[in-house]
């Protein structure tokens, strides 16, 4: 499949050009923006605590200074905030908007934001379908090929089914993230941590960045279901 020129124009050369793109418009908005210090001079973890603070949540939400970079995330199970050095540590707005955007996550989590439910219920079947599902997808192909039977087929037509569980949660998880970021949007400025204007314009320009990579994974496993599809069903034309 790796080799088939229909793999690498309608799958290949297209996820490389928007996750390539997508990666590489967020790490130029984070370093461009990690230069620049928020008038509050709050770091991420700082003006963290002060929007669950906010929010009523600081005594319910920890934060925790984890390595990595960009490897920040809310930990849902255990009420945390992991916080990458450059995030954590750093008064930029850079980091503000990150830091600020995984609060969006927890307020999430506290008031039982539907989509993010929703997305969490679905994590388990994701994953095994992004494992399994092509594998799937080939047995039944091969089967296919060697018996002409219609056993193959449908074996074939789980993988594809089984891998579009991959593509529910990349939907659902869009308006998850997109909520997150808009919560942070509002807030930074509510609450004084970033000023209107420029700051906030920085801030957005940082979370719209990220924003992209969560677009580019969900059309990326929309194309390959497709050609999953495509294989699935010119085999047993």
């Amino acid at each position: 499949m790796f080799f088939d020129p229909g793999y690498l124009l309608f799958v290949f050369l297209p996820t490389l050009i928007l996750a390539g793109g997508a990666s590489l418009w967020v790490k130029s908005a984070f370093s461009k923006y990690s230069k620049v210090r928020a008038s509050s001079g709050l770091t991420g973890a700082q003006a963290a605590r002060a929007m669950l603070r906010a929010a009523g949540m600081d005594r319910h939400v920890s934060i925790e200074r984890v390595s990595g970079h960009l490897s920040d995330h809310y930990d849902p199970r255990h009420k945390v905030l992991r916080l990458s050095p450059a995030v954590h540590d750093q008064a930029s707005l850079a980091a503000v908007g990150v830091a600020c955007h995984e609060v969006g996550h927890a307020l999430q989590d506290a008031q039982a934001y539907k989509p993010l439910v929703l997305r969490n219920a679905i994590v388990p079947t994701a994953g095994f379908g992004s494992n399994f599902g092509m594998i799937l997808v080939m047995i039944g192909l091969g089967i296919s090929t060697l018996t002409q039977s219609a056993l193959g087929f449908y074996i074939a037509m789980g993988g594809v089914l089984l891998f579009g569980t991959v593509v529910v949660f990349q939907l659902v998880n869009l308006p998850v993230e997109f909520n997150a970021s808009a919560r942070a949007k509002q807030m930074v400025v509510q609450l004084g941590i970033v000023q209107p204007g420029r700051e906030a314009g920085a801030v957005a320009s940082v979370l719209n960045a990220a924003a992209m990579t969560y677009v580019a994974a969900t059309v990326t496993a929309i194309l390959q279901m497709l050609y999953f599809l495509m294989l699935v069903m010119g085999r047993r034309n």
